[in-house]
């Protein structure tokens, strides 16, 4: 592990690099390198200040409460405007000032409880406590009356639970001290970093198809080995940062160091994480640093007493959008906070890295709301960038990939902000993949608003391929967000009520669910190939899950009927959901295979609007796509790269996938050395309509 924590070590910066990759850059290398200089700067700050990065981000070790060998308890906060703060909870009968804190410099508190006379812990494990917190005298921003007591959850708590309606709906703190025999021991050591990375975005309360809230534990023994067998190497759990709304998918966070207590306990959360490592597979937890609730009473909103603890004061701490509050990143305990809070999740939980929420929202001082993003380099270097912002994610990232070489982090970004997914020591914002965000609003686009014969093959390929050279990028054709009530997942565009009715293996024919199952793997397949260095699939629509996602709420009378996934369709062999599992599992092994999300860009040699045929090759592979609703082709001509001969290794019309079974796999393809769309070689091949293969080359 590199010492972080010595400035010496800091790589030189490499800012040429960057701009050779991208000469129009050049213009705007001044504002690149003073964006690097206030990297460094802070960092040089850090270094000297705490002694290194890695101490630095090390906050949980000392902040919030603390088990001291001799059973002692001591618990540090950071109330800079606070006059007093008081420790308080079931061990001492909720006595108001019974137990002050001790003011330190820098707005910092702390309390140390000896412990009882029989020398146990004073304060028992899962017993209730709360901080009592003091308003100051005439200080700016105060919100709370001076002088009024007023009770506050840890901000570093690591177990807060939602109590019985009689008592409230506020979380309360519950003392996280289990005993040795009750702590999970990991077993399984982590797989190695995947080269081409297939994600699973799951959510463990709707993974079960009860409707209920699911757990932890079911999701380890029920979901996971779904997970494993389609071929995915990696997951991305949502909402684990504790939330008061469930409702708010994980994104509204009350309690940023806390597992969500609804799935279970911190210790069945750990053997999740290491249950799926123990199957190859990478895990990635869905952090929001973006923002966060403004709950006052659970959350970290009004810590000491004023709007500007934690958050920019005012209306610069205010997301008006999403209703929350927005983190001030120059506040040296703010960066604290938040990088430990990796370094949290990292070490006690071992995850492997991190999908960063909201990134745009924090890259420009607009949050994105309303801004076109017309791909304008100025537009990227202007006033609108919170420089703040971005520093703190140049920071988070040189953190995480220096102390952890294996890291994945992935950015939430609509924008294509130049050089965020470079590294930090280039000037870039240090992400390792920035989410292809275009690429699913594009689907539904076509499925929502135009028939077949209206798609354009052109505009298709522009989005796939359309990402920054040398940025990775991760492709998806839906996601969470296209499964959320009030839209509709893709294969509710494309089959809609007729799910309801022809979805049996039994039923009679259907042109509609023939086009959508077609439709469907073709849509997935051409997404996989052409669109990114890695692929997200949302649980539930590699089988083309059959409802939206709702949560319950007053809206739905608070329902679970759309909150779950209903795994009884593809489990059931007469439907013809096992057709589209099927397909998401041999595309992903196929990948496994061949390697194409780690290999270089696809190049794609025909798009022709008239033929409605796309045909790109990619790692050795020939991906050939017929979109036409009716037309089928015989010897259709493609030009190919390498010649040799060649074999289908997949196809979208396969019997086991759903389709009509009507190309021959036995089939070997030759090319000859006739030159084809700027191609030295051309291959002839038979392509249904409707149909998508993929060939590769036979040794």
């Amino acid at each position: 592990m590199q010492d972080i924590g010595d400035p010496m070590k800091v790589e030189v910066p490499k800012i040429n690099d960057l701009l050779g990759l991208d000469p129009y850059l050049k213009p705007f290398e001044r504002e690149i390198r003073r964006r690097y200089g206030c990297f460094k700067k802070l960092l040089n700050q850090i270094n000297e200040a705490e002694g290194g990065l890695e101490k630095f981000s090390r906050g949980y070790e000392n902040f919030g409460f603390h088990v001291n060998p001799d059973n002692s308890v001591t618990c540090r906060e950071w109330a800079p405007l606070a006059q007093g703060l008081f420790l308080k909870g079931d061990f001492n009968n909720w006595e108001k000032c019974a137990l002050p804190f001790k003011k330190l410099d820098f707005g910092k508190w702390e309390i140390t409880l000896p412990p009882n006379p029989d020398g146990s812990c004073p304060i028992p494990h899962l017993s209730r406590v709360k901080i009592g917190v003091l308003s100051s005298k005439d200080q700016v921003g105060l919100l709370t009356p001076k002088d009024t007591m007023v009770d506050r959850l840890c901000p570093w708590a690591s177990y807060v639970v939602q109590p019985p309606k009689s008592e409230g709906i506020a979380y309360q703190h519950h003392f996280w001290n289990p005993p040795p025999e009750e702590k999970y021991t990991f077993k399984h050591p982590k797989p190695n970093k995947p080269s081409s990375l297939r994600i699973y975005e799951c959510h463990v309360g709707i993974g079960t198809s009860e409707p209920k809230v699911g757990s932890y534990k079911e999701f380890t023994q029920n979901v996971l080995p779904r997970i494993a067998k389609l071929g995915y190497n990696a997951i991305q759990l949502m909402a684990i940062m504790e939330h008061a709304y469930y409702a708010s998918f994980g994104y509204q966070v009350t309690s940023f160091f806390a597992a969500s207590s609804r799935y279970g306990t911190p210790e069945e959360l750990k053997e999740l994480v290491d249950t799926a490592h123990s199957m190859g597979l990478y895990v990635l937890l869905d952090v929001v640093h973006s923002h966060a609730s403004k709950n006052v009473l659970d959350g970290l909103n009004e810590f000491d007493g004023t709007d500007s603890c934690y958050f920019h004061g005012g209306g610069r701490g205010i997301h008006d959008l999403w209703d929350s509050r927005l983190f001030n990143y120059s506040h040296w305990e703010v960066l604290r906070f938040l990088l430990s809070n990796l370094r949290w999740y990292l070490e006690v939980y071992n995850f492997d890295g991190f999908r960063f929420d909201g990134v745009t929202s924090m890259l420009y001082h607009s949050h994105g709301i309303g801004e076109g993003f017309s791909g304008d380099y100025n537009e990227y270097f202007g006033l609108n960038v919170d420089m703040e912002a971005l520093v703190y994610l140049m920071l988070a990232n040189h953190m995480l990939h220096d102390l952890y070489p294996e890291i994945i982090t992935i950015a939430e970004d609509v924008s294509g902000m130049p050089a965020l997914c470079r590294p930090v020591t280039e000037g870039g914002g240090g992400f390792d993949y920035r989410l292809g965000m275009a690429i699913p609003d594009t689907w539904i686009k076509l499925l929502k608003e135009m028939i077949d014969d209206d798609w354009d093959m052109g505009n298709i390929c522009h989005i796939l391929e359309n990402r920054r050279y040398k940025e990775k990028t991760v492709a998806y054709a839906e996601s969470h967000d296209q499964a959320l009530v009030g839209d509709k997942t893709l294969a509710f565009w494309l089959m809609d009520k007729e799910m309801y009715t022809h979805m049996s293996k039994m039923s009679p024919p259907s042109l509609i669910i023939d086009r959508g199952l077609a439709l469907h793997k073709m849509i997935r397949l051409i997404t996989h190939g052409l669109g990114g260095e890695a692929y997200l699939n949302f649980m539930g629509n590699e089988f083309g899950h059959p409802e939206w996602l709702d949560f319950p709420r007053t809206g739905n009378n608070e329902s679970y009927h759309y909150a779950r996934r209903q795994w009884n369709v593809v489990d059931d062999t007469l439907l013809k959901y096992e057709y589209l599992n099927n397909f998401d599992a041999a595309m992903n092994k196929t990948e496994e295979k061949y390697g194409w999300l780690s290999a270089e860009p696809g190049y794609t040699s025909t798009r022709h609007q008239g033929d409605k045929v796309i045909a790109f090759e990619r790692a050795n592979c020939i991906f050939i796509f017929n979109f036409h609703p009716s037309k089928s082709y015989t010897d259709y001509k493609i030009g190919v790269g390498c010649s040799g001969k060649y074999k289908i290794v997949l196809d979208t019309d396969a019997e086991e996938f759903g389709g009509h079974k009507l190309l021959d796999h036995n089939t070997e393809f030759l090319t000859n050395n006739e030159g084809f769309n700027s191609r030295p070689n051309c291959l002839m091949v038979y392509i249904p309509c409707r149909v998508a293969i993929v060939l590769a080359k036979v040794d």
